[in-house]
């Protein structure tokens, strides 16, 4: 007798083959899948002898969506300060709303972002940055309720600029460098791990908030504690224009340099990048989080997805939060990936569904590490499973 029996009209594994099985099944004993097949081959060992079925004939069933960019407390925040630019519209709405949010508000809207990514298919997520005034404890409790699988990070900053920008962040998020790093060891030290569904990682606020000391202790800290750092890097021209003169690097080239690329990093948007800077997060093994609505909306530009995939390159799916997106939608998200992408290069294959499907499950579970766990519909992993109607 197992847990849970799943009876689908398609079952799209995205296991190494690609298997799809019209008319197939899942078992699920403690949380696990113990057999996946053809309903007709399944049936005699499970059919009638499950605690509970599922009956999904005139559904999809597929691997729990798995989104590697969202700001939870942005959740209350859509529509605010549309027609702006990135730098304008974060000092002009949404820092200053955040800024002045109280932990009440913040676990308000963090909850509201988490029934939103349920109720669209989510079941991973990689939270980009919280800072001490939201409550991240609070923010992770309400989390470990949900039932979902996260990633958590937590903002590290010991600077208030953007870019070229100086003083640019909101005086009610501005944080020093001992203050936040200490509060994410903490954070660490509590709750990663915990029941096997949040893991508690380093968010480096963009550069122009950080120092190099700074940054260099982040790598070498998640370096030693064996977990993950994701940040924002080249998002509009201004992240390029400062890394040039204040470095003189491209973006990527800084990243490099300051050791913020490999398997356990995440770096967010990386729309004006080089050839070269590609060459090297394929070889580095970045894995990279494409935010297609957000960067359109705000007018950013459209990174170059399918070059970067060409190359090598492990890009995952995002949503952004709810100012830069209006919504946390990732099936949304990755039609809006394949139409901007295939406008972007003139060329109607450039981005296909089975890229983005991809981008949207294994890819964003390996990018968390969480690739032997979920991703994939396979004996042993988790049984984070959706279904979608067929008809």
């Amino acid at each position: 007798m197992v847990d849970i029996y799943v009876r689908g009209k398609f079952v799209i594994t995205m296991n190494k083959k690609r298997e799809v099985l019209r008319d197939g099944c899942v078992a699920v004993e403690d949380g696990e899948i113990v057999a996946v097949g053809k309903c007709s081959e399944l049936d005699k060992d499970f059919r009638g002898r499950a605690a509970e079925e599922v009956n999904a004939e005139k559904h999809i069933v597929l691997p729990g969506l798995i989104n590697t960019h969202v700001h939870l407390v942005q959740g209350m925040l859509k529509a605010c300060a549309n027609y702006r630019k990135l730098i304008s519209w974060l000092k002009e709405c949404v820092w200053p709303l955040q800024g002045n949010m109280t932990q009440e508000e913040a676990l308000a809207s963090a909850t509201l972002t988490i029934l939103e990514l349920i109720k669209s298919g989510t079941t991973s997520f990689l939270e980009t940055g919280l800072v001490g005034r939201y409550g991240p404890d609070k923010i992770i409790e309400t989390i470990l309720k949900s039932g979902l699988r996260a990633a958590v990070s937590r903002h590290v900053m010991d600077m208030s600029g953007y870019a070229l920008e100086k003083g640019a962040l909101h005086e009610g998020l501005v944080e020093d460098g001992e203050t936040s790093m200490k509060d994410t060891l903490r954070l660490y030290s509590k709750y990663h791990g915990r029941e096997g569904r949040v893991y508690v990682w380093f968010g480096p606020r963009t550069p122009g908030a950080v120092s190099v000391e700074l940054y260099r202790e982040i790598v070498e800290r998640a370096k030693e504690l064996k977990t993950g750092i994701t940040m924002h890097l080249a998002e509009v021209r201004e992240d390029v224009e400062y890394t040039t003169k204040t470095f003189n690097m491209k973006p990527v080239d800084f990243a490099k340099w300051l050791g913020l690329v490999g398997p356990n990093v995440v770096l967010v948007h990386v729309v004006w990048v080089t050839d070269d800077e590609i060459n090297t997060l394929a070889k580095t093994r970045t894995n990279v989080s494409h935010n297609p609505s957000s960067n359109g909306k705000l007018g950013s530009g459209i990174a170059r997805v399918s070059d970067m995939l060409r190359a090598g390159v492990n890009v995952t799916l995002g949503t952004d939060g709810g100012p830069s997106n209006d919504n946390y939608d990732l099936i949304e998200e990755m039609h809006v990936a394949i139409i901007l992408q295939n406008a972007y290069k003139m060329d109607p294959e450039a981005l296909r569904a089975e890229d983005v499907l991809e981008m949207a499950t294994i890819r964003g579970a390996e990018a968390l590490g969480l690739s032997d766990k979920v991703g994939s519909i396979e004996v042993g992993k988790r049984a984070d499973l959706i279904t979608i109607k067929y008809w």
